[in-house]
């Protein structure tokens, strides 16, 4: 999939850039016109940020300090962006974003995860499942993210490598993601909130799994 041109915008995200992923700024401009990035635009190269599973899957050493994030079918770019954002600060090992029926990384998703984009690695994957199962047999437990899930956030130990599988906004995850989860795992919440969001959903899910597992 060749990804369209996407602007960055502000003098924060262009910083984090140029510091952490200088290869993927195709172009710098100061002194735009415009309201709400202070000059600062760039035009950033999505194919090089996004790195391919099969490259990503050759450096992957898996512990059981090692969690990562699956993207599977998000709509809303800011949703795309929060959980990128909270990937990077609960040291998640990276977000795998599908290549179809999934928001693109995008200026929006850029502004939205204040930058982290350029901080974690991001990993372009063509199939969800066949990604699952590689992760499986790679020694990962994965857990797709559902309120009907069997176990419990607080309760699991989370004592292999984890995937953690997020869905649609509304449709939740699909009946073939969910076949190749060993698990679904729920949030435990008052009974007055029927859910949470996408975004909130997962960061909740990857703060309790980082506070388990941060190395002293």
């Amino acid at each position: 999939m060749k990804s369209e041109t996407v602007y960055i915008y502000g003098k924060h995200a262009i910083e984090e850039a140029q510091a952490h992923a200088p290869h993927v700024l195709k172009k710098v401009m100061t002194g735009v016109k415009g309201e709400g990035h202070g000059g600062y635009v760039a035009v950033v190269d999505v194919d090089k940020l996004l790195v391919p599973y099969t490259t990503f899957a050759k450096t992957l050493v898996p512990t059981p300090y090692t969690a990562v994030l699956v993207l599977g079918g998000l709509t809303d770019p800011h949703n795309v962006g929060a959980i990128i954002r909270s990937a990077a600060a609960f040291n998640i090992a990276a977000v795998l974003i599908p290549t179809t029926n999934q928001a693109p990384i995008t200026g929006a998703v850029a502004k939205t995860s204040a930058g982290m984009i350029f901080r974690i690695p991001l990993v372009s994957i063509n199939s969800l499942e066949e990604v699952m199962r590689d992760l499986k047999k790679q020694g990962f437990k994965t857990y797709g993210l559902a309120g009907d899930g069997e176990v419990v956030l607080g309760v699991e130990n989370f004592d292999s490598p984890v995937a953690f599988v997020v869905g649609n906004e509304g449709a939740g995850l699909s009946p073939e993601v969910r076949e190749t989860c060993d698990h679904i795992l729920a949030i435990p919440m008052n009974p007055r909130t029927e859910s949470l969001n996408a975004a909130q959903a997962a960061t909740v899910v990857m703060y309790e799994w980082h506070r388990t597992h941060s190395k002293k």
